[in-house]
């Protein structure tokens, strides 16, 4: 039974951004945010993108991993 809860998961991260997953039963967001040191700042979205499958953003995630040179190892 679905609880209705969007699922978040890190996909990648850098020393200065991360690249989340957020998804849920009509599709998937990617999330490229601006890493934050502290626990009570708000992480920053530099990059929102929908997409209907989460095999057309692992693809996009991997793409945009190379254009802001994270490493190849999964968070």
């Amino acid at each position: 039974m679905s609880t209705g809860r969007d699922e978040e998961r890190v996909l990648w991260r850098s020393d200065r951004v991360e690249c989340v997953m957020i998804s849920c039963c009509s599709g998937a967001e990617l999330q490229i945010r601006k890493r934050v040191l502290s626990p009570s700042e708000d992480a920053e979205i530099v990059l929102r993108e929908l997409y209907p499958t989460k095999s057309d953003l692992y693809e996009r995630a991997n793409g945009l991993r190379t254009e802001f040179g994270a490493a190849t190892g999964e968070a």
